[in-house]
């Protein structure tokens, strides 16, 4: 997936995948940037810093709080 194509996708996350961070396990590594964790807004939605791939919360996923 190039950048321009990351950029454009939205990746769906269950709260199993949390803390989100990027670059995701389905990214290529010679492509990758160094990892961020995100930190996701009210409404679950996140966007790198890096290389602009959103991430959103699957509607219904339940986040427990430490």
């Amino acid at each position: 997936m190039s950048q321009a194509q990351a950029s454009q996708a939205v990746v769906q996350l269950d709260a199993s995948d949390l803390p989100a961070h990027c670059p995701n396990p389905n990214m290529t590594s010679w492509s990758s940037h160094p990892r961020v964790f995100l930190e996701l807004d009210v409404h679950g939605a996140a966007k790198c810093p890096y290389c602009g791939t959103q991430y959103q919360l699957k509607p219904g996923s339940v986040v427990s709080h430490h």
